[in-house]
């Protein structure tokens, strides 16, 4: 049964990770030149109104486990 959570919730996920990039993407085309610090702006705004809806302690976990994603896959880049 927790597999089948675990697949619900990735699925759930991946859902809101493409309506993210879609919104992402329509905002950098916007900002232009500008479109870098669009992005990181926007990674600002998400943290904290997921902090709102969450709790602090949940998207400093969350922006863990990207962090250790990134540095994996740099890793695997490298090698």
């Amino acid at each position: 049964m927790s597999d089948t959570n675990n697949s619900a919730a990735e699925q759930l996920f991946d859902k809101a990770l493409d309506i993210a990039e879609r919104h992402l993407e329509a905002a950098m085309k916007e900002g232009g030149s500008l479109s870098a610090y669009v992005a990181v702006a926007m990674i600002e705004v998400a943290v904290n109104q997921a902090v709102d809806e969450t709790s602090h302690e949940d998207v400093v976990d969350m922006l863990r486990d990207l962090a250790n994603q990134i540095e994996q896959d740099a890793e695997d880049d490298e090698e």
